[in-house]
């Protein structure tokens, strides 16, 4: 049974609220058919509740909206600028900033700057868009994630923590001037949120400084990884989520960041680094890509938003409740028995697609269907993160097939209540006990890059 002791409850009080309403049964096939079974594709007004994505998906304080108020739109040398350009060297203290409009556009600048063509770019565990930017700059991803993030029941901590074996390994064999950079995620999405401890990040660290190698992090939901090592990491237990934060990022070289999630906003992100001819190239590429330095393809009043809301997210409190909000709804799932990820992670819970649709091969897109069914079940959105996501091989065309076919299950901040957790629970337990009704699917289009985001689908005759 659910221990209701171990869950604080919101440290919120709601001051705005946004009506929703399900549609019936019937009209939620059909607008599934319409989008080609491919949540990505659905409106949001036919949505009961959205568990698509974390990213951009939060609800914004008093504070935060109060600072919208304050926007700067000066085009060069905005204060609100300076306002989030100290708060990002205050947090994480690094020298240098250049924001952007998101994550993904921070990706690719780095990619653009640190990547020679045929570089490895060693990860713990790829991810779509910050993959492909390394590939589509010339770059060859290789995984360096210990083997136990593969595997969906193991329940051990720290399942994010790099394979430092891999990664002497692939230094040796291919020279380490033949490595661009380790790209460290924390927390690791497609794991399942899963934590890097401090002591791997510290030896990670002291591996690459000896083989003069840039170790960047990719910080979108840093402060989610920063309250696992409070939780269980042995000496952390009193330290501040800040100073844990700001002991994360003394092990890197620089960073990517989305805000649009650990910063609390619906749009913008940044790129950090320390080495000065490095800051140079991104100033020179962000004007091409994004806008003016100062301010990235961000308005002055969402750079506002964004510093405020980064110190938000180092509240305890707010963390605490974040983090356990996603437990939570694992910790139902687990009881009725329902097969998902362990440990259940920082922003998500992850349904374990292959065991859930044992009757369906992974050519079959199990995740796919699935997370197509649970729209139609309970008018809950989430999304496919296995063999759709995962791509296809640039050189065979033969999809790539990750050992995880999972359905992601994403918690917005501070947007859902526990008892919207209650239904998505009752929404999944409902669909498990008919799940080998589910059908499979096949492509009918399928676009050549990032295919999860608008491919198109029919079931299987």
């Amino acid at each position: 049974m659910i221990d209701f002791t171990k869950y604080p409850a919101e440290p919120f009080r709601i001051k705005s609220v946004e009506p929703v309403s399900m549609i019936d049964r019937e009209a939620r096939i059909k607008k599934m058919e319409e989008a080609g079974w491919n949540t990505f594709l659905l409106n949001s007004e036919d949505v009961y509740i959205d568990l698509l994505t974390d990213s951009g998906t939060n609800a914004m304080s008093d504070r935060q909206w109060g600072g919208l108020m304050c926007g700067d739109e000066a085009y060069a040398g905005s204060r609100n600028f300076h306002h989030l350009d100290a708060t990002v060297k205050e947090v994480f203290g690094f020298k240098h900033l250049v924001p952007t409009h998101q994550g993904r556009g921070a990706e690719n600048l780095l990619s653009r700057i640190a990547i020679k063509p045929g570089q490895y770019v060693p990860g713990n565990m790829y991810f779509t868009t910050t993959r492909y930017h390394q590939e589509h700059n010339g770059g060859i991803f290789y995984d360096i994630i210990r083997d136990e993030a593969h595997d969906s029941t193991l329940n051990v901590p720290f399942k994010g923590n790099v394979d430092l074996a891999k990664l002497e390994r692939l230094i040796e064999e291919k020279g380490a001037e033949n490595i661009a950079y380790v790209c460290l995620a924390v927390t690791v999405n497609l794991a399942g949120g899963q934590p890097v401890s401090m002591e791997n990040m510290r030896q990670v660290r002291e591996l690459t400084k000896k083989h003069g190698i840039k170790v960047f992090f990719d910080a979108t939901r840093c402060v989610e990884n920063a309250y696992f090592i409070k939780e269980q990491e042995k000496g952390f237990e009193n330290k501040t989520i800040k100073e844990i934060v700001r002991e994360m990022f003394s092990y890197a070289d620089g960073c990517t960041m989305s805000g649009k999630k650990d910063c609390l906003v619906n749009i913008g992100g940044f790129l950090c680094m320390n080495d000065d001819h490095l800051f140079e190239a991104a100033k020179e590429l962000v004007v091409v890509y994004e806008g003016m330095p100062s301010y990235g393809g961000m308005a002055g009043r969402d750079m506002e938003a964004m510093a405020i809301g980064l110190k938000e997210s180092l509240q305890y409190e707010y963390i605490q409740h974040r983090v356990l909000q996603v437990r939570y709804l694992g910790d139902l799932l687990k009881d009725a028995g329902i097969p998902i990820i362990e440990p259940v992670g920082g922003h998500a819970v992850f349904l374990d697609a292959r065991r859930f649709c044992d009757h369906l091969t992974q050519e079959q897109f199990p995740a796919q269907s699935l997370a197509a069914e649970l729209y139609i079940e309970g008018g809950v959105r989430s999304m496919e993160r296995g063999i759709v996501s995962a791509g296809r091989d640039k050189d065979t065309g033969e999809n790539h097939k990750p050992k995880l076919e999972t359905v992601r299950l994403t918690i917005p901040r501070r947007v859902y209540t526990y008892a919207h957790m209650d239904v998505v629970a009752g929404v999944v337990k409902k669909l498990y006990k008919h799940r080998h009704d589910i059908r499979g699917l096949k492509f009918v289009y399928e676009p050549k890059q990032l295919r999860f985001f608008t491919a198109r689908f029919e079931h299987i005759k």
